[in-house]
């Protein structure tokens, strides 16, 4: 995938997108975050990130919208390297390389999975061995959904989202995923969720028993009845032609579409791989997205190449 090959000197990591099949959001803290009841699952889009001695810390990155990513030290990769080398007493000269697959700025995690997937590079690099509550420590320092970039699988997050539960799930869920044209920004998504819900007393975040259970048995039909993402509201009130893109996934034989996270990709759960062929041509053919991706889900979280 990457065109800086892996080498006795370096370390590459795969690391997944991920959905929320519930995304369940509370009011605003006085700290500015919510409280979130999370229901991640890590699908089979990845990127690959790999670290190697250099003379300084540098990031560089290829792939699909490469030229959006941040190539300073405002990448979570680079910030990950360096809360590493910093709890280590080292310095952190390391060439970060970002091969993308994963949507930028798309909801599924992107940015999370490359800062947990060069916390794993680095710390194998440097033989640091630093226990796993440590990394998952690092990794919620860096961003709510970092964690689960590292643990994959299915889990529910609570408190920013940091806080995870792994979960059960009985079998394999087919996924498809719109890609819209830009990006959205997390932050004015949930600025948006306040202002759609000022004056409005927020429930507290729970997670659903229905859909959990639907996880656990590996029902998708149950599962697509169970969906739901508070910020999707707020997503389609900052980009109306969401909801375009959400009805030719509908109409083309999905179960369920919701936005994923705090989008602008949109996510269609199918029943099977040839009911997902057919709901990508006609989101192609329908030209309400630039791209559609076809994964299945639970993966693997960060795993050393």
């Amino acid at each position: 995938m990457s065109e800086v090959a892996s080498t006795p000197g370096s370390v590459t990591v795969r690391v997944p997108a991920k959905v929320n099949v519930q995304l369940a959001v509370g009011g605003a803290r006085p700290d500015g975050f919510h409280d979130l009841a999370n229901v991640f699952l890590a699908v089979g889009l990845y990127d690959e990130v790999t670290v190697a001695p250099a003379d300084s810390l540098r990031v560089t990155c290829e792939g699909p919208d490469a030229a959006r990513v941040p190539l300073d030290r405002t990448n979570l990769a680079a910030r990950a390297v360096e809360k590493l080398a910093e709890r280590y007493g080292r310095r952190a000269d390391v060439h970060v390389h970002i091969a993308k697959d994963i949507p930028v700025a798309g909801g599924m995690a992107g940015g999370s999975a490359d800062g947990a997937g060069a916390l794993v590079a680095a710390d194998a690099l440097w033989g640091t061995r630093a226990p796993r509550e440590e990394l998952l420590e690092i990794c919620a320092e860096l961003g709510s959904d970092v964690p689960f970039s590292l643990v994959g699988g299915a889990a529910l997050g609570t408190g920013r989202g940091e806080k995870l539960e792994v979960l059960p799930v009985g079998g394999p869920f087919h996924w498809v995923f719109a890609v819209a044209d830009g990006g959205l920004s997390t932050p004015a998504v949930y600025g948006e969720f306040d202002r759609l819900n000022a004056g409005v007393e927020v429930p507290e975040p729970v997670a659903s028993p229905v859909l959990l259970d639907a996880l656990a048995s590996g029902d998708a039909s149950a599962l697509a009845g169970a969906l739901s993402n508070d910020l999707q509201a707020a997503a389609l009130s900052l980009r109306p032609s969401l909801a375009a893109t959400l009805a030719v996934g509908a109409d083309a034989g999905a179960l369920a579409s919701l936005v994923s996270g705090s989008g602008p990709t949109t996510a269609f759960l199918v029943p099977d791989a040839e009911v997902a062929a057919e709901v990508a041509d006609a989101l192609v053919v329908s030209g309400t997205c630039r791209a559609a991706r076809v994964a299945v889900g639970p993966v693997r979280g960060a795993v050393v190449l």
